[in-house]
């Protein structure tokens, strides 16, 4: 269904999820470079939760309360399932999900294009079965595949990496299909450097040096009074904490240290829209492995420490790094902040680190090259289909 011939302004839907963030902050990425191009027909719909809002609510709740208290459960269901096939039992059922909403928002909106930031194939399903729809791209917004990623009706595949494109041809996808892109980001970390102006708005010190730790959107990470503790047990760093959404968080961390005379250095966030700001004034990052939130780091050219990573994709993509040179996995406090300190206060540690991790930056932003990739296939696909 390729017929936009008339129009220089195709119509994109971008279909994304609330599992995390990652997905959603995809979508957006993709949506601002569309409209950067001058292209503002772009509807963004969270296709579970429009679909089937009260499943979506409880596994939401699921995937969220997996890091605290179930992480091993969530982790052999990712390994159980990390080989499925799109036609298998239990692929038909995670992919029928929200085909009904689908047929009805391809009606009403008409789109020209459908990209997906998350693995609900609903509608590459109905293409398999030869109805008529728009062509379907995805970008895969981890650095593990999972098979759920894989379906012979995504028209193009969008990935963080060469390994990632490799394993996706070894399951069939054609090679052409596939292109290394990295993962979307807000444009705002290529374009921002240090600067006094930012220590100023954070209220951080220049001549210190800075661990920045992102417990992610709803602050989930374990242990951040004791590897703060830790931490700021050496006189000469300085620690900015981003807890999210999680004002619980927030405020014990404020209760616990402010009578400490540390509490100076502790510098404490909420959620912060432009993160890429605090990323560029600080000397290393820990963090949970999410595959937005690490290509956030990477592109920002910062040592990554990662710790106790939940089973399940967040542990492989953490994997992968450390595989890389690029990231450090600890599962114990003590040696997580040793191993920072060592880094922050030895140049020559730190700006190897910073080279490790430069080497799995690409030289394009990743959402301008899949917008840029997708115009010019589907006007092939176009001539294509008038020969």
């Amino acid at each position: 269904m390729i017929r936009f011939e008339s129009n220089p302004q195709p119509k994109f839907l971008i279909l994304y999820a609330s599992y995390g963030e990652g997905h959603l902050q995809v979508a957006r990425a993709i949506k601002s470079s569309l409209e950067e191009l001058g292209n503002h027909r772009t509807v963004m719909v969270d296709l579970m939760a429009e679909s089937h809002p009260w499943i979506n609510e409880v596994t939401r709740r699921f995937y969220l309360k997996s890091y605290t208290h179930m992480p091993s459960l969530y982790g052999w269901m990712y390994d159980f399932t990390k080989q499925m096939k799109h036609n298998s039992w239990f692929g038909g059922l995670l992919h029928s999900f929200g085909r009904e909403k689908i047929r009805r928002i391809l009606q009403t909106e008409q789109p020209d294009i459908v990209v997906h930031t998350f693995p609900g194939f609903a509608l590459p399903e109905l293409k398999r079965r030869k109805d008529s729809h728009p062509p379907c791209f995805t970008v895969i917004t981890d650095f593990d595949l999972h098979g759920r990623w894989v379906h012979p009706s995504i028209d193009r595949y969008y990935v963080a990496t060469d390994d990632l494109k490799r394993e996706l041809t070894q399951l069939g996808i054609p090679n052409h299909a596939v292109q290394v892109t990295g993962i979307p980001l807000k444009s705002g970390f290529r374009a921002t450097a240090a600067s006094s102006e930012l220590y100023e708005r954070y209220n951080l010190n220049p001549n210190q040096p800075i661990i920045l730790i992102m417990t992610g959107a709803q602050g989930v990470m374990p242990d951040v009074a004791q590897i703060c503790s830790r931490l700021l047990n050496d006189p000469d760093v300085q620690v900015a904490l981003v807890c999210g959404r999680n004002r619980l968080m927030k405020e014990s961390i404020e209760r616990q240290f402010q009578d400490h005379s540390c509490f100076s250095r502790l510098h404490l966030y909420g959620f912060i829209e432009p993160i890429h700001e605090l990323m560029a004034i600080s000397d290393c990052l820990i963090t949970k492995p999410g595959g937005v939130t690490l290509s956030e780091g990477i592109t920002a050219g910062l040592p990554l420490f990662i710790y106790r990573p939940v089973p399940g994709q967040e542990k492989q993509n953490a994997r992968y790094l450390a595989s890389k040179g690029a990231a450090v996995i600890a599962d114990d406090v003590t040696e997580l902040t040793d191993q920072i300190l060592k880094l922050v206060h030895d140049p020559l540690r730190l700006t190897i680190s910073k080279l490790s991790t430069k080497q799995l930056q690409s030289s394009q932003t990743a959402a301008d090259s899949i917008v840029l990739d997708i115009l010019s296939t589907i006007r092939i696909m176009e001539k294509a289909s008038t020969l």
